[in-house]
């Protein structure tokens, strides 16, 4: 359940009539038609259910009804919590409002608790580029707690002093808000400590436990680890974390980064484990692109636009494409990258996560819940992906301007001969009564001709179109096409038909265009930002969870292992290409065409 810290971090405003003079009159007195509230209020406070959970410890639950009422059974707990005393696993039947007021204020008191964000990894590049940054992003904004405490925990021998050197070389005054930096800059710092240990040892982790509590105080403590590590110690650190350093009276959360495994069999393995050590809702599995903003606005533009929701759906719809690229190649991530691969690296997660999101059904609500259910039900009901409907390929040398880009194998740290694909295109289906028979096309891969990320909705050609003779024989050039670019500079763009303004018939192509840069002065927050943020908040929604993560590679398990087994020999591609031909030939055969490979982007 949620922690409300930040009202001001997440504002939501409804303005409801186009000119800010408007108003309305009610019981004679004029009233401005105009809404601005938080949206942590908004979805958290009415009910407000608040929470603290330890697995160490105890659970409590106070669930304040939006008319004052008190729902008061609980779950028996093993020690006292600081404002109620239990009896027999139930508050006392009559509670005073002050006590009301108590329960509800004790979990988002600013004055009352405190978090503790230990990033576990804390000198690698992730903790370096994006947790830290991030972390200070959501503390310039005010969207962190009062009272936190940031501990950077790793192997590396190293002070405090630098530690903040360190992160302070990564940190930017980017945000637009951009008075004061310096100096905000140093207050973050200031909460920034080191403690260097083992993952795998309890000793350490005790240590780190007695740094933390000093900080904490008499405070609730909460506390939020950061699992910037690979996936081969996970298990150790999450034990050790669990049993000695995990919060006594408050929540303790984990996050976990992808790879989950390289099949279902350790994927399941590595679920198992985790739970021997953590509850479900303890486990954040994050996926950092279901925090990008235009990802976040798919359901958005779905739902609450009546144009687009009753078009979701194969009649209107011939096809979906998922395309990620990269004009990049491993470039000393290979030892890692060989060991996965551009499908287990990029489709299986990232892309199948916006697929569940673009194809669920309206979900009963917004709760966290309710969403992953319905990605749930879409994982379930797509066809296993067949070794037919995929095509890998791996980038070789290539000499252009007088510049050589090194092929796949180049790299020191790849094995030689390595026959592991660096792209990968894929047609799903998904075999349900909205979805049948429409064919999902995926396509990733690096050292392409550009980096790019977006979602693009084919529909199908209109019946009997009085036009067609003026589009000749191409008659994908007069479909209707919806692109949300995910990254680079955001946008969401519809192609149209339009006439050609003078006295002759002629059509011409042209977009409805939303460009989030033009559109907003404000700046896009990181997908870190976001996904940080609710962690520390308790929201589960873009996370994954482990019955979705089974879903996801019992879909892909199957082919990966045919692939290594039968030993496939991926098509090469030029470096800086747009990948191997067998990827056209793939969408032929369902009569697609890749929608950026065309002329208008």
């Amino acid at each position: 359940m949620a922690t409300l810290y930040s009202t001001t971090c997440r504002s939501i405003s409804y303005s409801l009539t186009p000119s800010s003079s408007s108003s309305l009159s009610i019981n004679g007195q004029n009233h401005h038609q105009r809404l601005n509230f938080s949206s942590c209020i908004a979805k958290r406070v009415l009910p407000v259910k608040v929470s603290f959970h330890s697995r160490r410890n105890f659970h409590l639950n106070v669930v304040l009804m939006q008319d004052g009422a008190v729902a008061t059974p609980v779950t028996p707990v093993e020690n006292e919590t600081p404002f109620k005393k239990l009896k027999d696993g139930f508050l006392s039947s009559v509670p005073s409002t002050e006590e009301i007021k108590e329960a509800a204020s004790f979990d988002v008191n600013k004055d009352e608790s405190t978090v503790s964000i230990t990033v576990v990894g804390a000198s690698g590049d992730l903790a370096k580029k994006k947790i830290f940054p991030a972390l200070f992003a959501l503390y310039y904004e005010g969207c962190l707690p009062e009272h936190f405490t940031i501990f950077g925990y790793a192997r590396s021998k190293m002070t405090d002093a630098e530690l903040r050197n360190m992160v302070s070389k990564t940190l930017t005054c980017r945000i637009d808000k951009r008075e004061n930096c310096d100096e905000k800059m140093d207050q973050f710092l200031k909460r920034c400590f080191y403690h260097s240990g083992q993952y795998g040892s309890q000793e350490n982790f005790s240590e780190l436990d007695k740094k933390l509590k000093e900080h904490e105080g008499a405070r609730v403590s909460n506390r939020l680890f950061y699992l910037s590590i690979p996936p081969n110690i996970f298990i150790d650190a999450v034990k050790c974390a669990s049993s000695s350093a995990s919060s006594g009276i408050g929540w303790t959360r984990v996050i976990v980064e992808k790879p989950f495994g390289r099949d279902s069999d350790s994927s399941a393995a590595l679920t198992k484990a985790l739970k021997q050590y953590l509850d479900e809702d303890q486990i954040f599995r994050i996926d950092h692109y279901l925090g990008k903003e235009l990802v976040e606005n798919l359901s958005v533009l779905r739902f609450s636009n009546l144009i687009f929701e009753p078009l979701w759906s194969r009649q209107y719809i011939r096809n979906v494409q998922l395309i990620f690229s990269e004009d990049f190649g491993t470039e000393g991530r290979g030892g890692y990258f060989d060991n996965y691969g551009i499908i287990r690296d990029i489709m299986q997660n990232h892309l199948l996560q916006i697929l569940a999101l673009f194809a669920m059904e309206t979900p009963v609500s917004l709760d966290a819940e309710d969403i992953r259910n319905e990605k749930v039900k879409v994982l379930r009901s797509m066809r296993p992906l067949q070794l037919e409907d995929v095509v890998v390929g791996q980038y070789k040398n290539h000499t252009k301007g007088g510049v050589t880009y090194p092929a796949y194998t180049d790299d020191n740290t790849v094995p030689k001969g390595s026959l592991t694909p660096t792209f990968a295109a894929a047609a799903l289906f998904i075999d349900n009564a909205r979805w049948d028979g429409v064919p999902f096309l995926m396509k990733a891969g690096k050292a392409l001709h550009n980096k790019s990320a977006e979602i693009r909705v084919q529909f199908r050609h209109v019946p009997g179109n009085l036009y067609n003779r003026n589009f000749g024989t191409d008659l994908d050039r007069a479909t209707n096409e919806l692109v949300i670019r995910v990254q680079p500079d955001e946008a969401i763009y519809l192609k149209i038909n339009n006439k050609v303004p003078g006295l002759g018939m002629r059509l011409d192509r042209s977009n409805l265009h939303l460009h989030y840069a033009a559109r907003y002065s404000k700046e896009i927050p990181d997908a870190y930002e976001r996904l940080l943020l609710d962690a520390i908040e308790g929201e589960r929604r873009l996370f994954i969870r482990s019955d979705e993560l089974d879903a996801a590679w019992a879909l892909f398990t199957p082919v990966l292992k045919e692939l290594e087994e039968k030993k496939i020999i991926p098509e090469y591609y030029p470096y800086g290409s747009r990948g191997p031909v067998g990827a056209h030939y793939l969408a032929a055969r369902y009569k697609v065409r890749w929608g950026d490979l065309g002329i208008e982007q």
